[in-house]
């Protein structure tokens, strides 16, 4: 009998769900599992899967893994002889034989519904249908759990809350010689520029900064058609187009040096599952500006400024404090790496290798 990793949804340039997966594996090793992929993963017992699957080809590569996962993944799953699924993301195969653990991340999508959306869709009907036939749920905070609840009116006892880490060897802090290319103060945004991510509110709150001119506010993130062209619209309107800077996609490799070189990592999320780059920044020492809604306050704890996300009058107060007061940004460092040593991956992965071992 065998443990199924379902991997099929890697990203071949990561992000949140694919880090998450990535950064569990190795401790998921002792329990010998299956893993599902069409990456290639040395030192696992692979078996591999079409490469056209993912997010990456967009809608249509994201239909062709719902049809792989419900017509062909539970033929493998027999073939295997599995006793397990587990999927990082909340997907499986629907009314099959396949006994499943899974991981729920966010239901943004629910809260924040786009109209005609097929994510829209896929939350509210595919999601709950998923996660009310597994064995059992993990996901990545208290604030998750609440939803699941509540949109998809589950039980309690079938979900365990188990909180991500980072990379302790990647995100660390920098000495002084590694950042002396910086040449600019800036605060940085770390994701995506969908409008729940709140960068309109964050760009009003950068332009109402009294001597804003000598700041930059950086956005490491891909960007979107959708968006994009509208914030830059707004930046524009609001004088600090000189002071903006779109990164786009920032490399796993060079993200600990982006970060620390920032005087504080602005993150006002109307709602996030975790949050990882509120947790990559205090790692890193870097001061942190983020939301109190959500579970963000679960991470952060008492080591950032939160501020309410709505009220770009807070956002800018604390913004402006970071920026006035030198004492306060070492006080938020050390409180920041402090927080951040309390989170692991192999506590994430011992974690979750516990939940998968009570039902194989």
């Amino acid at each position: 009998m065998s443990l199924l990793i379902n991997y099929s949804f890697l990203l071949t340039k990561p992000t949140g769900t694919t880090n998450y997966a990535l950064n569990l594996l190795p401790h998921l090793k002792k329990i010998e599992p299956i893993v599902l992929t069409s990456q290639s993963l040395p030192n696992y017992n692979c078996y591999y899967t079409p490469v056209n699957q993912t997010s990456e080809q967009g809608f249509e590569g994201h239909l062709r893994r719902l049809l792989w996962i419900q017509f062909q993944l539970p033929k493998i799953y027999g073939e295997l002889k599995s006793q397990l699924l587990f999927s990082p993301i909340s997907e499986a195969p629907l009314w099959s034989k396949c006994r499943s653990v899974i991981m729920a991340h966010d239901f943004i999508p629910l809260r924040f519904p786009k109209k005609f959306s097929p994510l829209t869709a896929y939350h509210q009907y595919y999601v709950p249908q998923v996660l009310i036939q597994s064995e059992h749920i993990v996901c990545n905070s208290q604030s998750t759990a609440k939803d699941i609840v509540e949109f998809c009116h589950i039980t309690a006892s079938k979900i365990t809350p188990i909180l991500l880490a980072y990379d302790s060897n990647h995100f660390r802090p920098l000495g002084v010689s590694q950042l002396r290319s910086q040449t600019h103060q800036y605060f940085l945004y770390i994701g995506r520029h969908d409008p729940y991510k709140n960068i309109s509110r964050l760009f009003s709150a950068f332009a109402n900064l009294r001597s804003s001119h000598e700041y930059q506010l950086w956005l490491a993130g891909p960007s979107d058609n959708r968006y994009t062209p509208a914030l830059k619209k707004q930046a524009k309107e609001l004088g600090i187009t000189d002071q903006v800077k779109f990164l786009d996609y920032v490399p796993y490799d060079d993200l600990p040096k982006i970060i620390s070189g920032a005087i504080a990592l602005v993150f006002p999320s109307l709602w996030e599952g975790f949050g990882l780059p509120v947790l990559e920044a205090m790692a890193c020492g870097t001061p942190v500006i983020t939301s109190n809604l959500s579970s963000l306050p679960e991470v952060a704890g008492n080591a950032a400024i939160l501020i309410d996300p709505y009220k770009v009058e807070e956002i800018t107060d604390g913004m402006q404090a970071i920026a006035n007061d030198a004492g306060l940004r070492s006080h938020l460092s050390e409180l920041g790496l402090a927080r951040a040593s309390l989170f692991s991956w192999e506590k994430t992965g011992q974690e979750t290798a516990e939940v998968l071992k009570r039902f194989m």
